[in-house]
């Protein structure tokens, strides 16, 4: 190695930023041998070069800094993405000084499965492709099983360990021991109540969690102004775990090197699908419901390899009510290629939809229908992540480092994610809107018409007498009953 090397090392360092990151040590021949995390780039990759550390260091890594020829670094915002880029990076490399994450652990995730009557917030390290909400990772294990073991308690959600019953009258017990007692939720409801509070729960997992610790916040400053010391310290407890499971992390293990290597993506995966140029534009179905009820489908589009959300479409089914994801798909490819065509719009250079041969070829049912030649067609089977083609072509398995088939993982996971977004979002409106159904004398046609004038049920709940008056079919008394209905439920929510 020549002798001015570690000289140029050291003034690369003094370049180095005062901040967050993963730095990359490169041998001579540039292969990459350690993978370190950095709460500051700049003094933790300056401890490298610095000789007076050299003989308290141990032997493994005054080995490791005779090989170093060169170093990369890559600058992140939090200390928690840093750990997490780390991992991503040790498990794709291996480099061989690093030995924390070569066992390929994974951090957790929460799984959340909307296909179960009582939806259970579960711990994971596996993502699948099978319609559950995952949220994470989160990077602190411990903090998390506190944050969902006080999700319970705020939310009256149900964890792994829970064995809810269900009553002869269609309601559920969530609990037959003390724990009907200690969570102070009511132990006995319907699954639509359940459902409220799991998308509560949910919404903080996304972040929505200002209210939430704002009020923890006032309740620990209230027990400490009354000296009771332990359960302010208990709260200031629960509120650190709360705020260090949220931190902000962007998701590495998702992130493909796409957005500096979209051409490359899109040239390889031309190639590899035996296309005459590379897809620069793309489109992607998905389908998603709850044991056959709210049945939706996506279709998200990319251009130039990145999401083009302009684009997005969101269908609901309306040609039949049940669960059967092909004729799903046959509905909604032809309704949004006849809009193009009618439209003069054209069509994009690769249709991707997510399953396998059967969803393919309800996919090309639908052109059939309408007399007109697909787009280059293609189905991302979850299982393998097989590519399955329309015609008599095998089905194609590409390496899971191919970046073509990491396009086409990006482009199905967006079009999952922003179905089972609308389906939630429909969902919850379904919920709020369903209290009508209980009170007396209200059918149908009277709801449709309130539903209308007001557009939703908070604007419902706030209107004075005289504004519902204004409803088509709503005369004094049916006013002042469902006035009064509305108010009685707040109060009922409110305890």
């Amino acid at each position: 190695m020549p002798a001015a090397e570690p000289v140029n090392l050291k003034g690369k360092v003094r370049h180095l930023p005062d901040r967050p990151g993963v730095y990359l040590m490169k041998d001579r021949l540039g292969r990459i041998i350690y993978v370190g995390k950095a709460n500051s780039l700049k003094k933790r990759v300056s401890s490298y070069f610095q000789r007076s550390r050299g003989q308290t260091l141990h032997p493994k890594i005054r080995a490791l800094i005779t090989m170093i020829a060169d170093f990369d670094t890559i600058e992140v915002k939090s200390e928690p993405e840093a750990l997490l880029l780390e991992s991503r990076l040790i498990k794709q490399w291996k480099p061989k000084y690093n030995t924390d994450f070569t066992d390929d652990k994974r951090f957790l995730l929460v799984r959340v499965d909307p296909a179960e009557e009582l939806p259970r917030f579960r711990l994971t390290r596996i993502k699948k492709y099978d319609h559950s909400r995952y949220f994470g990772p989160f990077v602190h294990g411990d903090l998390l099983r506190k944050t969902l073991a006080q999700m319970r308690r705020q939310s009256g959600i149900l964890l792994s360990d829970a064995r809810p019953q269900k009553l002869p009258d269609g309601t559920w017990q969530l609990y037959d021991d003390v724990r009907q007692e200690l969570y102070g939720f009511p132990n006995i409801v319907t699954a639509e109540d359940y459902g409220l509070r799991v998308e509560t729960a949910c919404a903080f997992l996304e972040g929505k969690s200002r209210e939430w610790l704002d009020s923890l916040r006032g309740e620990m400053q209230a027990a400490a102004q009354k000296q009771s010391f332990e359960k302010a310290a208990e709260l200031r407890d629960v509120i650190f775990a709360l705020e260090k499971t949220l931190e902000k992390t962007r998701k590495f293990e998702r992130a493909r090197p796409l957005a500096r290597a979209g051409g490359n993506a899109l040239a390889a995966l031309g190639t590899a699908l035996g296309l005459p140029a590379p897809p620069n534009t793309m489109e992607c179905f998905d389908i998603s419901h709850i044991s056959g009820t709210f049945v939706v489908a996506s279709m998200v589009r990319f251009t130039g390899g990145q999401p083009d959300k302009d684009q997005y479409r969101r269908f609901q089914i309306k040609s039949f009510i049940g669960n059967d994801d092909f004729r799903a798909m046959e509905e909604v490819v032809g309704r949004r290629y006849r809009r193009l065509r009618d439209e003069g719009k054209s069509f994009p250079a690769l249709l991707v939809v997510d399953g396998g041969r059967g969803q393919v070829g309800a996919a090309l049912k639908a052109f059939i229908a309408l007399g007109l030649e697909p787009p280059p067609l293609i189905g991302l089977a979850k299982k393998r992540e097989t590519i399955v083609f329309p015609d008599e072509r095998p089905p194609l398995n590409l390496p899971t480092s191919h970046p073509g088939l990491q396009l086409l993982q990006r482009l199905r996971d967006e079009a999952h994610r922003f179905a089972n977004t609308y389906n939630a979002d429909l969902r919850s409106k379904k919920i709020r809107e369903s209290v009508l159904d209980d009170l007396p004398g209200l059918g149908r046609v009277r709801r449709v018409a309130l539903m209308e004038h007001f557009g939703s049920m908070e604007r419902l709940r706030a209107a004075g007498r005289e504004e519902i008056r204004q409803v088509a079919g709503f005369g004094p008394k049916l006013t002042a009953e469902l006035h009064a209905f509305l108010h009685r439920a707040d109060a009922r929510n409110a305890n």
